[in-house]
C-alpha cells in the first residue's frame, strides 16, 4: 500500500537532509520526484546521488526559494510540463535566522522566518492544488517540528511558525478534502548535518532518557513521509505525526 508507481512528488528543501531522504524513499516506491532548493550545486549533487541508486522513478531539479511564491509557481509549472501531474507535495524547506529570546526578535528576521516556514507552505500548497490536486486529488505532507508543540528557550519564533504550520495543516485538510489529504510530521532531534552542532557532542546525554534511547535519522522521517503520501494512510487527514523517539512521552520534569 506504500507503492507510489505513476505518481509525481515535489519536495522543497530536497537537496539534503530530510528532504533528500524523502526523495530517496519516494523514488524507491516508484514515484517521479522533483526536488527544489536554493542552490544549483547542491541540487546537482543530490540528483547525482539519487540517480546512482537504481529505482523506477525519475528525477528533476528546480532552483527555487521556498519563500518566493513566483518561484513556487515556476517549479510547479515545470513539474506539470515535464510529468503532466503533481500528486504529492512535501513542504520541507525551512529557515531559522534567529536564536534568542522572543521578546528581542527584530522584524526583518521575523518576516523571513514567516515567509519561508509559514507563508511558503501555503504558497506551494496553493500552486499544487490549482495545477493538479483540485482535479486529480493528492497528498500534502508538511514537515513541522516537535518545537511547534513545546516551549524552547532559544528558538521560540521558529517554533511559533511550526505551530502555525500544524494548525494550517488542519485548516487545509478541511478546505481541500475530499480531493487532497493534508498531514504533517513533527520530528524530534534528527541527526542531520544542519543540526550537527546540537547533537554531536551531547548525543549520549540526549539519548540517555529517551524511551527509544537514540536520536532520529533522516530515514525515520522519510518512512513517515512515505506512509502519509501513500494509500496506506488513505483515511488520515489533518493530523500531525510526532516522530521523536518518545521525547514528548517523558514525564514532566524529565528532560531528554
Amino acid at each position: 500500500m506504500t507503492d507510489l508507481e505513476g505518481r509525481v512528488a515535489v519536495i522543497t528543501g530536497g537537496s539534503r537532509g530530510i528532504g533528500l531522504a524523502i526523495a530517496h524513499a519516494y523514488r524507491a516506491a516508484g514515484a517521479d520526484v522533483v526536488i527544489a532548493a536554493r542552490k544549483a550545486d547542491g541540487l546537482a549533487t543530490a540528483r547525482a546521488e539519487l540517480e546512482a541508486v537504481e529505482a523506477t522513478g525519475g528525477v528533476h531539479t528546480v532552483v527555487a526559494n521556498a519563500g518566493e511564491p513566483d518561484q513556487a509557481q515556476r517549479c510547479v509549472d515545470e513539474t506539470m510540463d515535464r510529468f503532466g501531474r503533481l500528486d504529492i507535495l512535501v513542504n520541507n524547506a525551512a529557515t531559522n535566522p534567529y536564536h534568542g529570546d522572543l521578546i528581542d526578535l527584530d522584524l526583518p528576521r521575523a518576516e523571513k522566518t514567516v515567509r519561508v516556514n509559514q507563508f511558503g507552505m501555503l504558497a506551494w500548497t496553493r500552486c499544487a492544488w490549482k495545477a493538479s490536486m483540485a482535479e486529480r486529488g493528492g497528498a500534502v505532507v508538511n514537515i513541522a517540528s516537535v518545537g511547534g508543540l513545546i516551549v524552547d528557550p532559544h528558538i521560540g519564533y521558529y517554533n511559533a511558525t511550526k505551530a502555525a504550520m500544524i494548525h494550517m495543516t488542519r485548516q487545509l485538510a478541511y478546505e481541500l478534502g475530499p480531493k487532497a489529504r493534508v498531514n504533517a510530521i513533527a520530528p524530534g532531534l534528527v541527526k542531520t548535518e544542519l543540526a550537527r552542532a546540537v547533537w554531536e557532542v551531547r548525543e549520549p546525554i540526549l539519548t540517555a532518557k529517551l524511551p527509544l534511547r537514540r536520536l532520529g535519522t533522516v530515514e525515520d522521517i522519510a518512512s513517515a513521509a512515505l506512509f502519509l503520501a501513500s494509500d496506506a494512510s488513505s483515511w488520515i487527514t489533518g493530523q500531525t505525526l510526532v516522530v521523536d523517539g518518545g521525547a514528548l512521552a517523558l514525564p514532566i520534569g524529565v528532560e531528554p
